[in-house]
C-alpha cells in the first residue's frame, strides 16, 4: 500500500525580475510530470537569476519530485532561513521533509502550519497525508476529512483518503477487528465505486474470515478486462482450495492456464496463471505433472523468484525437504523481507525437527510482517506441542468369558527443551472374573524421556514398575524411531510387560519381553505398507513370533478415507491353551476401512471396520470383525475431552470364540499457557 501521495503542485510566486511567461515552460514540465526536464530548466534560470525566489523555490520541488528529497530539503531550508515567514517556502519545505520520509519532522512542520491558517488547503491535506505515513489513521482521516470541506470533491485529497482508508482497514485487520475493516473499506467504495485496490482488500479479508462466498462473489467482480478475468479465475482457485474443493480448483485454474496463453509475453500475467496452476496439481497430488510443468516455467522465466517457491512447495508436498531448504535460502538470499522465503523455511525446520530454528524464521516473519496471521499461528501451534499436558483415561472392558476389567492412568509429559521430554505416567487395573470371583489389581508406575535429534532420529526410553497384591515386576521400555528414506519410517525397539488381560493371568506373574521392529512405507501415488514383526520371551519359558503387515490406500484426504488388507500371523513355541492363547500357528486375514476427521477441527472423530477370516490351529476358519471409533472435543485452546469405544471377535489372549469390548474417555488438558524454556524462545524473536 502506497502512502507517500503527493500534494498538488504549488503555483510559484512570480517576481518582479522574472516574467511568469519565461518561467512557463518549467511550470508546464512540473505540472506534467516530466521533473528531469524540469530540474535541467530551472537549473538553467538560476544560472541567469540566483537569487530568484521563484525559480529557486520550482527547482526545490522539481529536484524532490525527481528523486532527490535530501538536497530539496537542503534547498529549502536555505529558503527558510532567508524568507523565515513565507508561507509558501513552508509549505514546501515540509513537504520536501514527507518525500526524505522525516514524517515525525514533518508532522512538527505542518502542525505550525495548520496553527497559524487553518484553511490552508495543502497545509491540512499535507498533515493528513503525514499522520497516515505515521500510521495514525485516525487522526489522519480526520483531517483529510477537513481538507474535503475545504476543498469538496478535490481528486488528491479522496484519493489521499482512500489509501489511508486502506491502511487503517489493514491495521484492523492486524487487531482481528474485521467487521470495523469491512465497514472503512465499504466507505471506500461510496468514493470509489468497485475500485479495484479495496476490492482485493475485502476479498483477501473474507478469505482470513473463512467467508468463502463472498470472497468468491468479490473475485467474480473484479473480472473486468480479460487480464482481470484471469487474475479473477486464479483466486477463485483459491478460494476453491480454502473451502478443501481440490478438483474444482484444478478445474478453475486449468481454465486460466488455457485464457493465459494469449499473455505468454506478460510476466505479470502469466506466471502467477501458471503458478496457480502448478499449485493446483500439488493439491491433487499430480506431483510428476507439477515437476515438469515448473521446469517448464522456469526455462521462460529463469530469474522469477516465483520458480523457486514453486521448488520449495513440490518439495513440501513430497517430503524432499532438502529442495525445500535450498530453494526458500535461495529466495531469501535475493530477498531477505520476503514473507514466502521467511514463512516457508520456519515450516521447512520443523519439517526437519529443527524447532528452534522454525521459532526463529517464524518471529523473523513476523518482523517484517506485523501480525501476519499465518505467522502468528504457526508459533502458536509450534508454542503448544511444547507446553506439559497431563492425559487422563478411564477405560471399561468385559469379554464373552466374563472377565471385567476397569483401568485408570495419568500421564504428564513436560518438554524442557525443543529436542528433550521428560514423562511420567501411573495406571491403576482391577479385573474380575465374575463367574470364578477371582481378582487382581495393579498399580504400574513409570517414568520416561524422550530425546529427538531430528526429523530422521529419534530416541524414547521408559522405566518403571508394576505392583500386585503379592510380587513386583520391573518393567520398561527403549526405541529408536528413525526415517531411513523419504516417506520411510523405521522403529526398533524392546518392551517389558506384564501380562494382565484378566485377573488369572495377572496373578500368574507371566511377564513378557518384546523385541520389534516396525516398518511403513509410503508413497506419492496414496499407497502405502506397514509391517510389524515381534519376537516374544516369556518367564514361563514359551516364546511367540508375531508378524502383521498391512497394504493400505487413501482415498480422500478431507476427511481422510483410508481401505486395505491386513494379514497377521501368531505362533507359540508351547500350546498352553487352558492359561492363555497360545496356539502353534494362527492366520488371520481382513479387509478393512477407515475414516477419520479433518486436521484442525475442534470436533474429530475416527472410525475403523475390519472384517475378514481367522485360522486357529488345525481348526475350521471362522469369521471375524472388529470396530473401534473416537470423537473428541476441543472445549478450549489446552482442554480436550475424547470418547471411545472397541469391539472384537479376533481370538486373543484368551481363546477362540473370543469376544472384547472397551469402552472409555480420555481427558487432555495443558496445565501451563506456555512452554517451561518459553525465554529461550522469546530471545529468538529479538
Amino acid at each position: 500500500m502506497n502512502h507517500k501521495i503527493l500534494l498538488l503542485f504549488f503555483l510559484c510566486s512570480i517576481t518582479i525580475s522574472l516574467s511568469a511567461q519565461e518561467m512557463q515552460e518549467g511550470f508546464t514540465y512540473l505540472e506534467t510530470g516530466s521533473y528531469t526536464k524540469a530540474v535541467v530548466f530551472f537549473d538553467g534560470v538560476l544560472k541567469d537569476y540566483p537569487e530568484n525566489k521563484t525559480a529557486r523555490l520550482c527547482y526545490g520541488r522539481a529536484v524532490g519530485l525527481a528523486g532527490d528529497a535530501s538536497k530539496a530539503v537542503a534547498i529549502f531550508t536555505t529558503l527558510q532561513q532567508e524568507y523565515p515567514k513565507d508561507y509558501e517556502i513552508a509549505l514546501n519545505y515540509a513537504e520536501s521533509l514527507l518525500w526524505n520520509a522525516d514524517f515525525n519532522t514533518a508532522e512538527e512542520r505542518y502542525l505550525e502550519l495548520i496553527t497559524k491558517d487553518a484553511s490552508s488547503f495543502p497545509a491540512v491535506l499535507g498533515y493528513a497525508n503525514t499522520l497516515s505515513n505515521l500510521k495514525k489513521y485516525k487522526e489522519a482521516l480526520r483531517y483529510v476529512n477537513d481538507a474535503l470541506k475545504l476543498q469538496p470533491g478535490n481528486a488528491n485529497a479522496l484519493l489521499s483518503r482512500k489509501y489511508m482508508r486502506l491502511g487503517y482497514a489493514s491495521t484492523l485487520v492486524k487487531d482481528k477487528e474485521y467487521t470495523k475493516a469491512l465497514v472503512i473499506l465499504d466507505q471506500n467504495l461510496i468514493d470509489f465505486p468497485n475500485d479495484k485496490d479495496t476490492q482485493l482488500n475485502k476479498a483477501n479479508l473474507y478469505m482470513m474470515m473463512d467467508d468463502l462466498e463472498n470472497a468468491k462473489k468479490v473475485y467474480e467482480v473484479l473480472a473486468v478486462t480479460a487480464k482481470d478475468s484471469i487474475l479473477s479465475l486464479n483466486a477463485l482457485a483459491l478460494v476453491a482450495h480454502k473451502g478443501h474443493y481440490e478438483k474444482n480448483a484444478l478445474a478453475i485454474a486449468t481454465t486460466a492456464k488455457t485464457k493465459v496463453k494469449r499473455f505468454e509475453s506478460d510476466s505479470l500475467v502469466y506466471v502467477p496463471t501458471i503458478e496457480r496452476y502448478i499449485q493446483a496439481l500439488l493439491w491433487n497430488a499430480k506431483y510428476k505433472e507439477a515437476r515438469t510443468t515448473t521446469e517448464s516455467l522456469a526455462m521462460q522465466y529463469p530469474k522469477d523468484s516465483r520458480i523457486a517457491s514453486l521448488k520449495a512447495t513440490y518439495g513440501m508436498y513430497t517430503s524432499d525437504f532438502n529442495t525445500s531448504l535450498n530453494a526458500y535460502q535461495n529466495i531469501l538470499a535475493k530477498d531477505s523481507t520476503s514473507f514466502d522465503g521467511n514463512l516457508g523455511i520456519a515450516n521447512v525446520h520443523k519439517a526437519k525437527g529443527n524447532d528452534m530454528k522454525a521459532y526463529a524464521a517464524a518471529f523473523q516473519t513476523l518482523h517484517y510482517y506485523e501480525k501476519q496471521p499465518d505467522a502468528t499461528q504457526f508459533i502458536k501451534a509450534l508454542q503448544l506441542s511444547h507446553t506439559p499436558f497431563v492425559e487422563q483415561k478411564t477405560a471399561y472392558t468385559f469379554d464373552n468369558g466374563d472377565n471385567t476389567a476397569i483401568n485408570a492412568s495419568l500421564r504428564i509429559e513436560i518438554p524442557w527443551s525443543a529436542r528433550f521430554t521428560t514423562t511420567a505416567r501411573y495406571a491403576f487395573r482391577d479385573t474380575e472374573n465374575t463367574t470364578t470371583l477371582l481378582q487382581a489389581s495393579s498399580h504400574d508406575m513409570a517414568v520416561g524421556a524422550t530425546y529427538k535429534f531430528n526429523n530422521r532420529l529419534r530416541f524414547e526410553g521408559a522405566i518403571g514398575g508394576v505392583q500386585t497384591d503379592d510380587y513386583t515386576q520391573l518393567l520398561g521400555e527403549v526405541k529408536v524411531k528413525t526415517i531411513p528414506f523419504q516417506l520411510h519410517t523405521l522403529d526398533i525397539g524392546y518392551k517389558r510387560e506384564l501380562q494382565n488381560f484378566n485377573a488369572e493371568l495377572t496373578n500368574r506373574e507371566i511377564v513378557m519381553n518384546h523385541i520389534g521392529l516396525n516398518y511403513n512405507w509410503g508413497t506419492l501415488f496414496n499407497l502405502g505398507w506397514y509391517t510389524q514383526y515381534m519376537y516374544t520371551t516369556q518367564t514361563d519359558d514359551n516364546t511367540r513370533h508375531l508378524l502383521f503387515t498391512s497394504l493400505y490406500y487413501s482415498i480422500l484426504k478431507r476427511p481422510g478415507v483410508k481401505v486395505g488388507v491386513n494379514y497377521q500371523y501368531i505362533t507359540f513355541a508351547d500350546q498352553l491353551p487352558s492359561v492363555y492363547f497360545s496356539p502353534d500357528q494362527f492366520h488371520l486375514g481382513e479387509v478393512f476401512a477407515g475414516v477419520t476427521s479433518p486436521y484442525g477441527e475442534r470436533l474429530s472423530y475416527a472410525a475403523t471396520a475390519a472384517a475378514g477370516l481367522q485360522y486357529v490351529g488345525q481348526d475350521p476358519s471362522s469369521l471375524t470383525f472388529r470396530t473401534e471409533g473416537t470423537i473428541g472435543y476441543e472445549i478450549t485452546e489446552r482442554f480436550k475431552a475424547t470418547a471411545y469405544g472397541k469391539y472384537s471377535n479376533i481370538a486373543s489372549a484368551t481363546a477362540s470364540g473370543f469376544e472384547f469390548t472397551e469402552v472409555g474417555v480420555q481427558l487432555k488438558w495443558y496445565f501451563l499457557s506456555k512452554p517451561v524454556f518459553n525465554s529461550k524462545i522469546q530471545s529468538l524473536s529479538k
